[in-house]
């Protein structure tokens, strides 16, 4: 069914980092496949002149998520490496937004909302200020850092639609992501992909 976008709608790229695509440090199986699909999105948001965010983890040395520090994840996302940086072949647009979560040592940030802009308003409240209500969420992974952003969209009262051809999961077990995805659509999220977005 396609989706016609209109003012008041955003997308949410979630972590689609070079650590987290095949040959970084948390790799997620075919985490690379979400990029075509994900420029898909962007050109047609861009298109609509319709705002376009990007969260990253942006990890110190030794952030507690860390296996060396006792969290179940080898290092990644480390401040200011090549890991960290937008995956390449991502057109990240000039005048995207971006979010930056896990700058601390502790906790762990899965989800967007908890991250902030350069200018230290949260995502939720760059989205308000734009009067968003509706956003379009896809990046990695899906049982992890998509999933709780899309929740937490949900808990705020937003209108969320999860890109479902441009999201991969890490599968620690093999229906992690099938699982993630149920949940997202109990809590009300809605199912799309890119081939139907429109303007």
């Amino acid at each position: 069914m396609r989706v016609s976008l209109k003012k008041g709608d955003a997308l949410v790229i979630v972590d689609l980092q070079n650590d987290f695509v095949p040959g970084g440090k948390l790799a997620v199986p075919q985490g690379d496949h979400v990029i075509r699909p994900v420029n898909n999105a962007i050109r047609i948001f861009r298109g609509g002149r319709l705002p376009i965010f990007l969260t990253r983890d942006w990890h110190p040395v030794n952030h507690s998520s860390f296996e060396d520090q006792g969290g179940p994840w080898p290092p990644h996302c480390v401040q200011d490496t090549q890991g960290a940086a937008f995956a390449s072949g991502l057109a990240v647009p000039e005048d995207a937004i971006i979010i930056t979560k896990g700058v601390r040592t502790e906790p762990d940030e899965y989800s967007g909302f908890q991250g902030t802009d350069a200018d230290g308003n949260s995502l939720d409240e760059r989205l308000k200020q734009l009067n968003v209500t509706r956003i379009f969420i896809g990046g990695l992974a899906t049982d992890y850092c998509v999933l709780n952003t899309v929740l937490d969209g949900l808990m705020r009262g937003y209108e969320t639609y999860v890109l479902t051809d441009a999201i991969r999961a890490v599968n620690v077990k093999p229906d992690d992501g099938e699982k993630a995805m149920e949940r997202m659509v109990q809590h009300g999220a809605e199912p799309t992909t890119t081939e139907s977005l429109g303007v």
